[in-house]
């Protein structure tokens, strides 16, 4: 099992020990960029906050620690979130 197969399925954020998804909570795919295939927990989010989109901190964009990679829905499907960019 390679490293993106190993993410894909598993919640951005979460301890590595339990990544998996918990029944009752809302999530999002991330499409593309550093996250692809991870799991964002929406749940409780307001629309306006997800329209404009979320950065999310990652190591492994392209700024290294403390970048941060941007995920926007898609117009047509609100449980993918595609990848914008990074920033530092």
């Amino acid at each position: 099992m390679d490293e993106t197969e190993f993410m894909r399925g598993r919640v951005y954020g979460a301890d590595h020990e339990d990544a998996a998804p918990r029944p009752g909570r809302t999530y999002a795919e991330l499409v593309g960029g550093p996250l692809d295939g991870l799991l964002l927990d929406i749940t409780g989010r307001s629309e306006g906050d997800l329209r404009e989109g979320i950065p999310l901190r990652t190591e492994i964009g392209r700024y290294g620690t403390g970048g941060r990679a941007l995920y926007v829905p898609r117009p047509d499907d609100a449980r993918r979130f595609d990848w914008h960019g990074d920033s530092p």
